[in-house]
């Protein structure tokens, strides 16, 4: 859940970098609230639950997407690929799933910082 709320504390923030666990946390979190809500949808019978919750998660899931590609050592505008049908979606995925890269432009990379705390 700490993950989840990181994306909305930061969800203007889109310099920096995310680790892959953060990304796909967030992710995690956003289809379960998605399918029960649809459930929710279904059972009282309205449809503006899930669009309201769309709007509300679209900046968070934008930046923290930008900061995982930054992590890999890639721009956030890569985003932008998802406007190629079905290969865009694809692409996108293989570079969010990539390991994080040393230090790059976007900042010192979060693994190394996280192992000298520990």
């Amino acid at each position: 859940m700490e993950h989840f709320t990181d994306a909305f504390k930061n969800f203007a923030n889109f310099s920096g970098r995310a680790r892959r666990t953060q990304y796909w946390m967030f992710s995690l979190f956003v289809v379960m609230i998605s399918i029960a809500l649809a459930i929710i949808e279904a059972i009282i019978g309205t449809v503006f639950l899930g669009a309201l919750f769309s709007l509300a998660i679209l900046i968070p899931s934008i930046s923290i997407a930008a900061r995982r590609l930054h992590d890999t050592g890639r721009s956030g505008w890569w985003q932008l690929i998802l406007l190629v049908p079905l290969i865009g979606f694809i692409v996108l995925i293989f570079f969010l799933v990539q390991d994080s890269k040393d230090d790059n432009e976007y900042g010192p990379n979060p693994k190394a910082a996280e192992s000298v705390v520990v």
